[in-house]
């Protein structure tokens, strides 16, 4: 077969200002414009296992508009997509539906309403692509598409995970490939609509296998940025400690997302910047403890943990990693105060980079669903507003005018050029001081 692998990528926003403000302050979205510009690994694993009888085309969609006409020759396509850009990728699905070619949609967003996206789609893979790839393969191949392709309750071993077919992409439109390590994340925050949606467990894939695939990223681009694409990548620090050494000898640079338990290993962390790692993102959520009361659904982790929020942060610097902190706004418990409060911390630990998002109702998400008993949601089908930009629910302890307005408000502040000159020559300098320390010591 001729196969489409369709990415929707991206980044969406309603609000007119807000997407103004974006394109006016580097800082602001920047995160997210990184994300948006990274490919889809889950495709290119998809693509990885395919068997060599099929052909393959891998399209990144930042519009659908732009794919018009539709690329001919198709025999099937696979879309992945997520929330905000659903409604385009049934669009995308309606108009293959005209043209004859069949097509199946995964993604975290069909796995939470799968009926939906049955309106649209042939078949819909709900949960880990990997366990039902094949037999969607074999089944398109005789023209008899199931409805739905689920998950066992087991999910998918990365043992068995296959090298991700980078070769499909032109590098040069990159500036960061990704690598998975783990799925899952220990914590259960009610807002988080990341791999948890599409398992239960937290799994780590064979160090061997991490391995062979950044080699496989090293024959086709010299010096590679590489994102390790986990929701919690530090979560098993025995593990890394075996991991790190031969990173280091990679000579790669690196980004993760973690927690702020990885500032309790000195030892752990002078493995991680000797063996590359540029940056951390910290999901802090909170600059206070009022709104991280309840967050993490399990143990309330991160309301335990915040009396050593700023502690952490500091600690991280001090190794010459960046910390990318990023706060949820609007959070249940939050007053208006809390946007001064942000500005203020970010002051005092001198965070080099900063992330401010609005609580965002993903389907299939606790959040969501207490959201919608509690009758707190705008417009439950607006699927277009799961940005983590826009407003689509009702904040306990102030206006939704208010949260709007004062969150622009705090997003000019937080990105404009003076302060985030200043952070970054902060760091620096702290960073000096820490390096003279250890040198004279």
């Amino acid at each position: 077969m001729n196969i489409g692998l369709f990415a929707m990528s991206g980044i969406r926003v309603c609000d007119s200002e807000l997407l103004r403000l974006g394109l006016t302050l580097p800082g602001f979205v920047e995160r997210s414009k990184t994300i948006a510009s990274l490919p889809s690994l889950g495709l290119l694993t998809l693509a990885g296992m395919t068997p060599t009888q099929h052909r393959l085309h891998y399209v990144e969609v930042p519009d659908s508009k732009l794919l018009d006409p539709l690329p001919s020759g198709l025999d099937f396509v696979a879309i992945s997509t997520y929330s905000a850009q659903v409604d385009e990728a049934y669009e995308l699905a309606s108009r293959l539906r005209v043209m004859g070619v069949p097509s199946v949609i995964g993604g975290p967003h069909v796995t939470a309403m799968p009926e939906e996206a049955a309106e649209y789609c042939d078949a819909v893979v709900i949960g880990e692509g990997e366990v039902s790839w094949l037999q969607v393969l074999e089944d398109a191949g005789r023209g008899h598409l199931q409805q739905y392709y689920r998950s066992e309750s087991n999910g998918f071993d990365l043992a068995d995970s296959p090298m991700p077919a980078f070769e499909l992409l032109d590098i040069s439109k990159y500036n960061r490939l990704t690598v998975q390590t783990s799925r899952g994340c220990s914590h259960h925050c009610e807002f988080c609509a990341s791999s948890i949606m599409l398992t239960r467990q937290y799994k780590q894939k064979p160090i061997g296998k991490v391995l062979q695939e950044i080699d496989r990223i090293l024959s086709i681009w010299n010096q590679p940025f590489i994102e390790f694409a986990d929701d919690n990548t530090f979560v098993n620090h025995a593990y890394w400690r075996e991991l790190l050494p031969e990173l280091k000898d990679k000579g790669i640079r690196w980004f993760a997302e973690t927690d702020i338990s990885v500032a309790d290993d000195d030892e752990l962390l002078t493995q991680m910047r000797e063996a590359g790692c540029a940056q951390v993102l910290i999901g802090l959520e909170s600059p206070t403890e009022v709104g991280l009361v309840g967050l993490d659904l399990r143990t309330d982790w991160k309301f335990r943990q915040f009396h050593r929020y700023k502690d952490a942060i500091r600690k991280i610097q001090s190794h010459g990693i960046t910390v990318n902190g990023c706060f949820v706004v609007g959070l249940d418990g939050h007053t208006p105060d809390i946007f001064d409060q942000v500005f203020a911390f970010v002051r005092d630990t001198e965070l080099y980079e900063v992330q401010v998002t609005i609580p965002t109702p993903f389907p299939g998400t606790p959040f969501y669903a207490r959201l919608e008993k509690e009758n707190r949601l705008i417009d439950p089908q607006n699927w277009k507003k799961c940005t983590l930009f826009d407003i689509n629910f009702i904040p306990q302890n102030m206006s939704i005018q208010e949260l709007s307005e004062r969150f622009k408000k705090l997003v000019v502040e937080l990105y404009s050029d003076e302060f985030t000159a200043w952070r970054r020559a902060s760091f620096r300098k702290k960073l000096r001081q820490q390096q003279w320390k250890r040198a004279s010591s």
